[in-house]
């Protein structure tokens, strides 16, 4: 079976962008994934879209490329809430190690910021997550649902709501040297413990912001001139829809979606070099780390606290993450993988971190720890 590259990548800043939608914060992306691969529009034949909740179309995907001028012979459309960009990407690599397709444009953005009442539309939207007799009615949103998850994660592993806030004010510092990023003011800890409540014991701190943006990807049987980033494994889980359904504390599903990546990249967790780890709510990072085992229970707060990236030697979200680079979306889970990559291509600019990187780990999880997908990337051609 062939290897599938990243030979490109696109990323818009995230924020606001005024006047732009949906299709349009896509089109951004798509550019500059295709100018970094050194492709024209009309060598790709394929195409994976996530969806947009400012503009919630049956069919994302064909009209995207129509919009962009794409006759592809295969075109997809994915839902997997926050783990969408991580499951688009791994189908993306299916593809070309099939050889149904040589190059996949992967895509997604919003303009769920801006869009005319995008923000109380994708609140209601996302909320439908919840189980529909079980939890809507009593109006849970996403901020209490994973609040429920914080309240129970601090009486189990007796981590704080300090341990938390070190890793919002941890991925602010990151975000300050990222040119694009949402939020870049400073924030010391002391003004993340006492930052407003959002949903008790979560405060705005742990909570990522509403943003709009884009992100892509080619996905090809060649690597990039930039240098090699192969997909060299991928592994999802799905073990509940409903936070209320959840069974086993200790396996949401996050540890089986990585153990079956690392399994078909036959690597350990010890040689992952660096990590983009889906970071929605300050305790979606401490718990996705600790249940992929690249922190102790309820240590993870703490280990960030004390430098994954001055220092240790797995830096993590160094472009600031869903925390402070923004979140429109599905392209915010995609930012994670964008900044991997160019991690590992050493083309990270000032936030560059020592040594070459010749592996990585990405996770994104969708719902409430719902869905989860991890890709391990390798800088090498297979």
């Amino acid at each position: 079976m062939r290897s599938a590259f990243i030979a490109g990548v696109g990323l818009t800043a995230f924020g606001r962008h005024e006047g732009f939608d949906t299709l349009d914060l896509m089109t951004l992306a798509a550019r500059e994934a295709l100018s970094d691969a050194g492709l024209e529009r009309g060598q790709i034949d394929g195409v994976v879209t996530g969806y947009s909740t400012s503009m919630p179309h049956l069919m994302l995907a064909t009209l995207f490329c129509e919009h962009f001028g794409l006759s592809p012979s295969y075109a997809n459309a994915l839902q997997l809430g926050g783990a969408t960009g991580a499951a688009m990407v791994m189908q993306a690599k299916i593809l070309v190690q099939s050889g149904q397709c040589e190059r996949v444009l992967v895509v997604a953005g919003e303009n769920r910021l801006t869009n005319k009442g995008g923000r109380d539309q994708a609140i209601q939207t996302l909320a439908q997550v919840g189980h529909a007799h079980q939890e809507v009615p009593f109006g849970a949103m996403i901020p209490g649902y994973y609040a429920l998850l914080a309240g129970e994660y601090l009486a189990r592993s007796g981590a704080s709501t300090t341990d938390l806030a070190q890793i919002a004010v941890y991925m602010r510092r990151q975000a300050q040297t990222t040119e694009g990023a949402h939020l870049t003011a400073s924030l010391t800890l002391e003004e993340a413990v006492a930052s407003r409540p959002i949903a008790t014991p979560l405060r705005i701190a742990d909570c990522c912001p509403i943003s709009d943006g884009a992100a892509a990807f080619i996905v090809s049987a060649t690597p990039s001139d930039h240098g090699a980033v192969r997909i060299a494994g991928a592994g999802q889980a799905h073990k509940h829809q409903h936070i209320s359904s959840a069974v086993g504390w200790e396996n949401f599903g996050a540890a089986d979606a990585a153990d079956r990546a690392f399994s078909e990249a036959a690597v350990t967790r010890d040689s992952i070099e660096i990590l983009g780890i889906y970071d929605s709510f300050t305790v979606t990072l401490a718990m996705l780390l600790e249940e992929t085992g690249f922190a102790p229970r309820g240590g993870a707060g703490r280990q960030v606290a004390s430098g994954f990236h001055d220092g240790s030697d797995q830096p993590l979200n160094t472009h600031g993450g869903l925390l402070s680079y923004g979140h429109p979306g599905v392209a915010g889970g995609m930012a994670h993988l964008v900044e991997v990559t160019r991690q590992m291509q050493r083309r990270a600019g000032t936030r560059q971190t020592e040594g070459r990187a010749r592996s990585a780990y990405v996770h994104a999880d969708g719902g409430v720890l719902s869905a989860h997908v991890g890709l391990v990337l390798a800088t090498d051609r297979g």
